[in-house]
């Protein structure tokens, strides 16, 4: 190895170094902290619901369904640094619901999830039991499959492009340093 090879080495490992504690940070999503209702509690009813983030985020999209679907009226979502909060326009009947929502992180990437919950209203009465000499059979409702535990979906564990497009631009700029400095001056070098 020459000598001004030699001394590039060095200066290409500070140079992946430092680039890899200021990359390390973007690695991390922004994820749910916690929520009102919480994921499967019981509620006996709900005026609010509230979502807590790890960081601030934006235009938050914030519905509530029951389990066949069926949209109930919520209202504006509003933010306040890392929280999320919308109003429930309606009581709600007793049953099995999700809160569905999506905001934008403070990295610029999407995030969603789900939080299922039921509603157990105490004014509400519940259904008897049918009096009949045939065998009672139950349809199972259906089911969504819930994100992961932390709200996440697949679409987060990856790298957004520009931390390839500028990581490929450091190498393709470092590759082109190297090769410049390798080069022999003209002139130099050569039987006269």
């Amino acid at each position: 190895m020459t000598g001004k090879t030699a001394r590039a080495f060095p200066l290409l490992g500070v140079l992946c170094a430092v680039l890899g504690v200021f990359a390390a940070p973007a690695l991390a999503h922004d994820t749910l902290r916690s929520s009102t209702p919480v994921s499967n509690a019981v509620v006996s009813s709900l005026d609010l619901v509230e979502l807590e983030f790890n960081s601030h985020v934006r235009y938050p999209v914030v519905l509530l369904h029951d389990a066949a679907g069926q949209r109930f009226p919520s209202g504006t979502p509003r933010t306040r640094g890392s929280k999320v909060t919308v109003d429930v326009a309606q009581p709600l009947p007793s049953g099995s619901y999700t809160v569905a929502w999506r905001v934008v992180a403070a990295d610029g990437s999407p995030i969603e999830g789900e939080i299922p919950f039921t509603v157990r209203s105490s004014t509400a009465p519940l259904p008897s039991a049918p009096v009949s000499s045939a065998p009672v059979t139950s349809v199972p409702a259906p089911s969504r499959t819930p994100v992961s535990a932390t709200g996440e979906t697949d679409e987060q564990s990856g790298l957004p492009g520009w931390t390839w497009a500028a990581l490929a631009g450091v190498l393709v700029g470092t590759g082109a340093l190297l090769m410049w400095r390798r080069r022999k001056p003209a002139g130099r070098g050569t039987p006269s």
